[in-house]
């Protein structure tokens, strides 16, 4: 073959890399709080799979003061296309305009539940007044974010507790109480029952229950919104169901 044939095979090669530009793979960043997060995990890879998006995946708490929280992230610039969190967090974000308009779509809602070390003796948390006083006798009790608000606000003043439990309150999860750093937790049940090494002890009383709402929104400004919107719908489709009420969530009461 001649040198000039060779060239112009070579030209023509470029003209049709130039042509047609290399195919971009979508990639969403989802920035999330626990409680949603063990369905998430198992079904993310059949989402991945099926749709050929990328996922990538940040934590922090639905509200509360720390710097890791989800709306302090968002407010420090950190980049993120969907958010996965309470619906009181979601609601402080949208207030911000943070969060594009009419995306916001609820996932599941689940009630408080108690959870202890696993081998451990399981307190008695059958009625108000004996959940009251296995607070009291307990030595730690780890709470968190959007359930710590209403527990400390709503619960512990109607039980008249709240100064007694002031000393012993902090922000452990499941995971600590497993490698024996809080006796006790009261969280959502998801985050609970997929802990290896923690006894779902029950959720509390019914008086002073709360069932806790997670939903997801594309965050406003987000770089693929239909990618994201892909993810949100996949997350509240029956086909994720089974994964949802498998860590002992619900679906959302339809409106």
């Amino acid at each position: 073959m001649s040198k000039s044939r060779m060239l112009t095979r070579f030209i023509f090669a470029i003209a049709v890399i130039l042509t047609f530009p290399a195919v971009t793979v979508a990639q969403v960043r989802v920035l999330m709080s626990g409680g949603f997060s063990a369905a998430y995990q198992e079904l993310l890879p059949q989402f991945e799979k099926s749709t050929g998006i990328t996922i990538t995946t940040e934590r922090g708490a639905s509200q509360g003061d720390a710097p890791t929280t989800i709306g302090a992230q968002l407010r420090r610039g950190i980049a993120a296309d969907v958010v996965i969190m309470s619906r009181e967090g979601l609601a402080e974000l949208l207030a911000e305009g943070r969060i594009a308009k009419g995306s916001e779509v609820d996932l599941a809602r689940v009630p408080l539940g108690v959870g202890v070390r696993a081998g451990t003796p399981h307190p008695d948390i059958s009625s108000v007044d004996s959940f009251k006083q296995a607070l009291l006798q307990a030595k730690s009790i780890g709470i968190q974010s959007t359930s710590a608000i209403y527990l400390n606000t709503k619960v512990f003043p109607k039980l008249g507790i709240a100064s007694a439990l002031a000393g012993k309150l902090s922000g452990a999860g499941a995971g600590n109480v497993a490698r024996g750093e809080a006796e006790m937790v009261i969280l959502p049940a998801s985050e609970i029952l997929p802990v290896p090494g923690v006894d779902f002890v029950g959720t509390i009383p019914a008086e002073i229950q709360v069932e806790m709402v997670f939903s997801a929104a594309v965050v406003k400004g987000a770089k693929d919104p239909e990618a994201s919107r892909r993810l949100i719908n996949f997350l509240a489709s029956d086909q994720a169901t089974s994964a949802v009420e498998k860590t002992g969530m619900k679906r959302p009461v339809k409106r």
